[in-house]
């Protein structure tokens, strides 16, 4: 990356790093990053903050402990009263540097209605013209399993994309990826630089996360993923580092850095909307021709390359794009339902006119390539 500071920056805190052991929140974590913040926006860097810890701060003012699993309600109650908390620590620090905040609060529908979507992109311009530090959650005291992100790496890819950041850092409770993970594996190394996905860094980053996180490393990587296939650099890193946020809006090596070599075709706005703000609701395997097809060639998924069909579906559903050995390369939208894809795998577009119960679909492709991106 360039050592030129970076302009607008979308930077994500998990739980685990805004929070002690006991669930309370790391108040002079909050000031240091309010200090680091105003230092970047003072050499003229933008700066949105997608925060977690709502509900675990909410568990600790309600005193209810541990994060209750299964216990929705509960749950939402404390994000509910967490938010309040998280506010007022993220608004005192700012107004002591004398940068004001401004909270929003999303779901997917957010992100899934084109219309909301694109009214939550002109407040956050307008804020960030008003020279406002955007503060953003998941609405976690309504949100449902239906409409949740899940996890706030998902929801820092989102809301760069949406705003096209330059950057986005997460400050995290580990230094980057490693090759296997370093608290089981001492001879596990940090991977500084990563230019494109193979199956073993996917791999690599498991399913680590913690009690006080909902995400984990995996969750990182589907956000890098994403954020790659945006063309927008994203770098993990550990958030209690001396000026970690500093050095990487400079450019600087600070954990692992996720960005594309070279120049890409450019992904449009829309596209990237239209294949990835919306909820995964199946996942198609594809052969390797077709594989071939949609990154060599950039073409259209045809029912002839699918092998298999997963899940529960309606025409215009995001489905994922897997090869036969489950690796994920795509992701776009259906123009079949999951019937009738299944019944329409492995067949050529003159078998399917020939069929009565597909004819209606014989000119229509699996995923048009003008709503498909290829990570």
């Amino acid at each position: 990356m360039s050592e030129r500071i970076a302009h607008r920056i979308v930077i994500k805190i998990g739980s685990s790093t805004l929070t002690d052991e006991q669930g309370r929140l790391d108040e002079p974590f909050v000031d240091d990053l309010a200090r680091q913040v105003a230092a970047v926006r003072a050499r003229g860097s933008q700066a949105l903050i997608v925060t977690s810890a709502a509900i675990t701060a909410g568990l600790d003012v309600l005193g209810l402990g541990p994060r209750p699993s299964e216990n929705i309600p509960s749950l939402q109650a404390a994000a509910a009263v967490g938010q309040l908390a998280l506010t007022r620590s993220y608004a005192s620090a700012f107004e002591r540097r004398g940068i004001t905040i401004g909270q929003i609060l999303l779901t997917r529908y957010g992100i899934e209605n084109r219309e909301a979507y694109l009214h939550a992109r002109d407040t956050l311009e307008r804020l960030l013209e008003l020279g406002v530090v955007p503060l953003i959650n998941e609405n976690d005291s309504v949100a449902i399993d239906e409409i949740r992100f899940g996890d706030n790496d998902t929801l820092a890819a989102q809301v760069a994309i949406l705003v096209k950041a330059d950057l986005v850092v997460l400050l995290s409770d580990i230094r980057g990826l490693y090759t296997a993970d370093p608290r089981l594996d001492e001879d596990a190394l940090l991977l500084e630089e990563i230019a494109a996905f193979t199956e073993e860094i996917v791999k690599a980053a498991g399913e680590a996360g913690t009690a006080r996180g909902s995400g984990g490393m995996a969750t990182k990587i589907e956000a890098a993923r994403m954020l790659m296939a945006a063309d927008i650099p994203m770098v993990i890193c550990e958030g209690h580092r001396s000026d970690a946020l500093i050095d990487a809006a400079s450019g600087k090596s600070v954990g692992t850095l996720f960005a594309q070599e070279g120049a890409r075709h450019q992904t449009t706005a829309r596209k990237l909307w239209l294949a990835l703000s919306g909820t995964v609701r199946g996942t198609v395997f594809i052969d390797d021709g077709a594989v071939r097809a949609l990154r060599e060639q950039g073409s259209s998924l045809l029912a002839v390359g699918v092998a298999r069909v997963e899940g529960d579906f309606v025409p215009r559903s995001v489905l994922d794009i897997r090869t036969l050995d489950g690796f994920l390369i795509g992701r776009g939208l259906s123009g079949y339902s999951s019937t009738e894809l299944v019944h329409a795998a492995g067949r050529k577009m003159s078998e399917i006119a020939d069929d009565e119960l597909l004819a209606h679909r014989a000119d229509c492709e699996v995923i048009h390539r003008d709503e498909l991106v290829i990570f």
